[in-house]
């Protein structure tokens, strides 16, 4: 067993100091504060804690949350006009969420002072709602023109639940590529233009259904999907479909499936596969149809059968955990 090392007594000045007081140092190397113990087993504990500490629902208490997940899990280009709290800062016209920015920046402040926000980035701690809040709260602040770095938000920062008003609605646009980035792609940087037309070769075309929250259909060169972001507990869900789907009631119509679904940010998200001849406004009566088949579902409390607990297992094992 490793001897126990020794304290030793820490200067006067550093007493009671507050982690973000302190220099980053190695993790191995004696804390800053004077503890005499390694950063990683004292300040640096807190840190560490913050950016490993993963929170299941970051989207959780914020309306349209089913369609926060969607634009950061499924959907290749959208826009939402974002509201804040107490209006918007002199000098921010706008604040608009973003799917991707250009060279993925994860904001971006205009030329005219208006930002936006991109919603598909790495972020650095396991809370993708305060890390998103710290770069919203950078981007209203930084010059016009300026693209915002990513950066270690503070453990104890505001997130988006704080800076958004409650009340205002979520409604995204979804739109067939990315020119929303520049107003003028005649004039853009030579980057912004090569990352443009990129971006634009990858996306897949994708349009959000009026007929549910949520549910999105995409166009893929073998088939079309449909993919559909639910509210409700896992686990319910889950029992729901496998009910319909024992009952021969989970597809979409001929030539429809329920082949599985994701997990993604503490929802679940149900996937069709589709015909490809199959568009999107075709999906829509067929979809209302089965939310009312699913809602009645969803309120049974009887015992699954042995065929829906069959049918469970089998939705359960093709289930993906996107994040």
């Amino acid at each position: 067993m490793a001897k126990k090392r020794p304290q030793t007594k820490a200067p006067q000045g550093n007493r009671g100091a507050s982690p973000e007081h302190i220099p980053v140092v190695g993790a191995r190397e004696p804390c800053p504060c004077g503890s005499g113990r390694r950063y990683k087993a004292c300040h640096g504990r807190a840190a560490a804690h913050a950016v490993t500490e993963l929170v299941q629902r970051p989207f959780e208490g914020l309306p349209g949350e089913g369609d926060w997940v969607a634009l950061r899990e499924l959907v290749p280009a959208a826009t939402v006009e974002l509201t804040l709290k107490g209006g918007l800062p002199e000098g921010v016209p706008s604040v608009t969420l973003a799917t991707v920015l250009p060279m993925a920046w994860p904001a971006l402040r205009r030329d005219d002072g208006s930002v936006l926000l991109g919603l598909q980035n790495d972020t650095p701690s396991g809370d993708l709602s305060r890390d998103l809040a710290d770069t919203l709260q950078r981007a209203l602040t930084v010059a016009p023109g300026t693209p915002v770095a990513s950066q270690q938000a503070a453990p104890d920062g505001p997130r988006l639940q704080d800076l958004l008003d409650p009340d205002a609605p979520f409604e995204p646009v979804v739109h067939s590529g990315f020119e929303f980035w520049v107003p003028d792609s005649e004039n853009a940087a030579a980057e912004v233009t090569a990352s443009l037309e990129r971006a634009n070769e990858a996306a897949i075309p994708t349009v959000k259904l009026t007929s549910a929250d949520s549910a999105y259909w995409c166009e893929t060169p073998d088939k079309n999907h449909l993919r559909w972001v639910m509210p409700y507990p896992e686990e319910r869900l889950l029992d729901a479909l496998a009910r319909l789907h024992a009952a021969g009631t989970s597809s979409l119509g001929a030539g429809t499936r329920l082949v599985g679904s994701f997990r993604a940010h503490g929802l679940t998200v149900p996937v069709w596969d589709l015909p490809s001849a199959m568009s999107a406004e075709e999906c829509e009566k067929p979809v209302a149809e089965f939310a009312e088949r699913l809602t009645a579902a969803l309120a049974s409390d009887a015992p699954l059968t042995p065929e829906e607990r069959r049918a469970r297992g089998g939705l359960t094992n093709r289930q993906v955990t996107l994040s």
